[in-house]
């Protein structure tokens, strides 16, 4: 075994963004593949001339230029190109990354000089909502969560887990996880999925599930696009309310905040949504937030003053129909008695469900108006164990971080007993661990903290911290540049990983833009077959 994966890995070349050729073999020009992709038979197109824009995302530091976009409108369009790109072999450095709604961080949707899938383009059947005991939606790949969420509103219904940010694809946030609020109660967006059809890296499409190809459908589920592209996904559902009770409240003792967040998540009947905040040394705080909140108490909230401290949100929300409200509000009430924050800073509000689950896309439009969206994105994602939390809040929120300026720290605790430890999916050993995020915004060209470097620069003493104390942590949408930290992140999933990337994308064509595997060179490519 241990030999099998040794051939595995040097066959496929960890941890490169850009392919390297091997010097014995002749390299197919790109005149010659550009004119071989024009040969395929595609109900959609290629496109080899406006292409730039694949070379963008969200984190805006990445910028890998592809020959060619496919704009997909079947599956077969996909399995098609795909095929075509592994029947050449290794004689070319094509590869292929499927872009959803271009939101990541660091390049994991490009392609340096191959073939950027567009998965927006993907047609076939629309969402379809199967109403039942055991209610589904089945959806393209390709599709927003946004969309779905509207969709599946018509029969009354919606999925279960979320991400903060709806303007995502399914795609995309299935070979990730997929973790909001709802993440203590119903586990990540993976851990809802009853069904997936794959295209995997030898263009096979393929249907899987718990009982169908388990072995790939677990793979895929947060296996970051390395076994195959997910074309179709049938998402669990469950009955959709109408109103949200929003509730923010402020502590300032990390210790009380932490113990109230975990025992929120810790039984059935508590919030339907619970998340959390970090601020540092913002300026008129509560005033800021009166536009979405009103405070209980309007004139002890006036009075607050948060210049100059480091201070915990809470923040959670209930479901609710119209005709539920009395009851609804005693709930809320009994929960918050329970409860040691701050009294003056009990600040409440009731939207609609939609707008609650979209309410990030509020901040993007604002954003966008202000020429503030397209900016970088350095941000960064970690899961913290339940032991260590202490440790690290002291030190990051305590010492490293001077303020919060460039963007908000979420975080809250999950419960493992709610995610499948079959995915992919790489979290701490413990049974109850933090995400905390990151989510910094830099002001471009600037030299000062709200610039690139600094934000870099304390991203990078966080994760020298977590390190040097041991402390457990494991990367969320994970970045590494190195064969060691990538084997470290998967620990005793790495064997499985290796496996399966093996088996389905042998030649390393897929999700180039993770810099796990490199595209496999002929020889060692014969040494695998021997």
């Amino acid at each position: 075994m241990i030999l099998f994966l040794s051939s595995i890995t040097h066959r496929m070349n960890l941890c490169s963004n850009l392919p390297l050729a091997d010097p014995s073999l002749p390299n197919l020009g790109s005149s010659y593949v550009l004119s071989s992709l024009k040969t395929i038979h595609l109900d959609g197109h290629f496109n080899f001339d406006n292409i730039y824009h694949a070379a963008n995302d969200f984190g805006n530091r990445h910028h890998y230029l592809p020959l060619a976009i496919l704009h997909p409108k079947s599956v077969s369009d996909i399995s098609s190109t795909i095929k075509h790109i592994y029947e050449m072999g290794p004689a070319t450095e094509l590869t292929i990354a499927a872009r959803g709604h271009g939101h990541s961080l660091q390049g994991q949707a490009q392609a340096h000089r191959g073939v950027v899938i567009n998965m927006e383009s993907l047609q076939g059947p629309k969402t379809i909502v199967h109403t039942g005991k055991m209610p589904y939606a089945d959806v393209s790949g390709g599709e927003l969560w946004i969309n779905i969420l509207h969709e599946s509103l018509k029969h009354g219904l919606a999925p279960k887990s979320w991400t903060d940010y709806l303007h995502l694809t399914v795609g995309g946030t299935l070979s990730n996880a997929g973790i909001s609020g709802q993440a203590f109660r119903h586990g990540p967006q993976i851990n809802n999925v009853y069904q997936l059809e794959v295209v995997t890296g030898k263009g096979d499409i393929i249907t899987c599930s718990e009982t169908q190809n388990a072995d790939l459908f677990y793979g895929v589920l947060g296996g970051l696009g390395q076994f195959g592209i997910i074309t179709r996904a049938r998402i669990s559902l469950e009955p959709a309310p109408k109103m949200v009770k929003w509730i923010r409240v402020l502590y300032s003792e990390f210790s009380i905040f932490s113990k109230d967040q975990e025992h929120l998540t810790s039984f059935k009947n508590s919030f339907d949504y619970i998340e959390g905040f970090v601020i540092i040394n913002r300026t008129g705080l509560l005033n800021t937030w009166r536009s979405s909140f009103n405070p209980r108490e309007p004139l002890q909230a006036s009075q607050f003053n948060s210049d100059g401290r480091t201070l915990y949100c809470l923040e959670m929300a209930k479901y609710f129909n119209p005709d539920e409200t009395h009851i609804v509000n005693q709930v809320i009430e009994s929960l918050l008695s329970e409860l040691s924050y701050i009294p003056s800073t009990l600040l409440l509000s009731e939207v609609p469900y939609v707008d609650f689950l979209d309410r990030v896309h509020v901040s993007e439009i604002k954003l966008r108006a202000k020429g503030l969206w397209e900016v970088p994105h350095p941000w960064l994602n970690l899961l913290i164990p339940k032991s260590r939390i202490h440790d690290f809040a002291k030190e990051v929120f305590g010492n490293i971080l001077r303020d919060t300026g460039n963007g908000p720290i979420l975080i809250y605790p999950v419960n493992k007993s709610k995610w499948n430890n079959r995915t992919s999916l790489v979290t701490p050993q413990e049974d109850i661990f933090y995400l905390v995020a990151f989510l910094s915004s830099a002001v471009p060209s600037s030299t000062g903290t709200d610039g690139l470097e600094h934000i870099l620069t304390q991203n990078e003493r966080i994760l020298d911290f977590c390190e040097g104390a041991r402390l457990g942590m494991k990367q969320y949408l994970p970045h590494y540049s190195t064969q060691d930290k990538w084997q470290a992140h998967f620990g005793p999933k790495w064997e499985v990983f290796v496996k399966r990337k093996s088996k389905y994308d042998p030649l390393a064509i897929l999700a180039p833009g993770q810099r796990i595997f490199q595209k496999a060179t002929p020889f060692s490519w014969s040494r695998i077959l021997a």
